[in-house]
């Protein structure tokens, strides 16, 4: 009963529960995306070209060839693609509005000006070659 423990972790850990809902909601919206190329896009498109992409078909010697369905699921594709694009963007930008710059740290060294050698910035006197620092900038 081991392996029903760690499935139970498993499906319970954070992760798995936004994946599922991720998928859900973008089954769904993959429903509107589709809806929104076949009964908008297509026929706007068949409007100037004289038919839907729907329609598009190509036999030869008996087999049906249906590309104008591809070229449908290409454009859907695409509209999925730039959505996403542009849902993921402006969470980002919400989620960094929200954020603080973090200030650099203060530096812990500093640069001897005769040897070059970087020693603590606390140091009066340089280890190295034992000239002394003054704090002059």
């Amino acid at each position: 009963m081991k392996i029903v423990k760690e499935f139970k972790e498993f499906i319970m850990r954070g992760n798995v529960m936004d994946l599922a809902v991720g998928v859900i909601i973008g089954g769904a919206f993959g429903a509107i995306v589709t809806s929104l190329t076949d009964d908008i896009i297509s026929p706007i498109l068949g409007i100037f070209g004289g038919m839907d992409f729907s329609d598009l078909v190509l036999d030869i010697n008996g087999a049906h060839i249906a590309y104008g369905k591809f070229i449908t699921a290409v454009i859907n594709f695409l509209i999925m693609a730039l959505i996403i694009f542009l849902l993921v963007k402006a969470v980002n930008k919400v989620m960094s509005l929200g954020k603080k710059k973090e200030a650099e740290p203060e530096p812990t060294t500093k640069v001897c000006p005769c040897c070059f050698t970087e020693i603590d910035i606390r140091a009066t006197r340089c280890p190295h070659c034992t000239s002394e620092i003054t704090d002059e900038k």
